[in-house]
């Protein structure tokens, strides 16, 4: 068989396993994780920022227990938007559950999805993840205009946000934990 057949035959093997969807979300999983290597968060600096003015937003945690943002004012913020379902949003969840670890005590986590219970918890449990998970029931502040997932807000204590980060991206990073540990001081 000549090189050529070879290339097509692999090719078509590649678009074959990229197809079927019990392979599709893990190979999709494993190129967002690539990317995350490379992919670094933007720092804004503080007088570049946006700000977070509005406060009033309602959630609901996994036993319905209500909670509003307003209780996170003053505080060092991290909110993601995620789904069980987004293969860049399952690439980060490691780095987001590294980073929760060690600053659970110190900053507010909000993991924000859309989906129901029944496909969360299952998704936890499997995956070992210890965070509280969120579903809103009113609309969110207009400056988390979330168009994609997943999408990461730092957010300062005076209500700044210092990273607003789109797709799959290393938050266990030194550049991360360096700008919380700038922020709680």
């Amino acid at each position: 068989m000549d090189k050529s057949k070879i290339k097509n035959l692999i090719f078509l093997a590649i678009i074959v396993v990229l197809i079927i969807p019990q392979t599709r979300k893990p190979i999709q999983v494993l190129l967002q994780k690539g990317v995350m290597l490379i992919r670094k968060p933007s720092i804004e600096k503080k007088e570049a920022s946006v700000k977070l003015t509005e406060y009033n937003w309602n959630l609901i945690d996994g036993t319905n227990a209500g909670y509003n943002l307003q209780e996170a004012k003053g505080k060092v913020i991290l909110i993601n938007f995620w789904a069980t379902w987004c293969p860049p949003c399952i690439a980060e969840m490691p780095s987001l559950q590294r980073l929760y670890d060690d600053y659970k005590d110190k900053v507010v986590f909000l993991f924000v999805t859309n989906e129901e219970l029944s496909d969360i918890t299952p998704f936890l449990e499997k995956k070992q993840y210890t965070f509280e998970v969120y579903r809103p029931t009113s609309n969110y502040p207009a400056i988390f205009d979330v168009t994609s997932i997943p999408r990461t807000f730092l957010i300062d204590k005076e209500g700044n946000i210092i990273i607003d980060e789109s797709g799959a991206t290393n938050w266990n990073s030194e550049t991360v934990r360096s700008t919380i540990d700038g922020l709680l001081k």
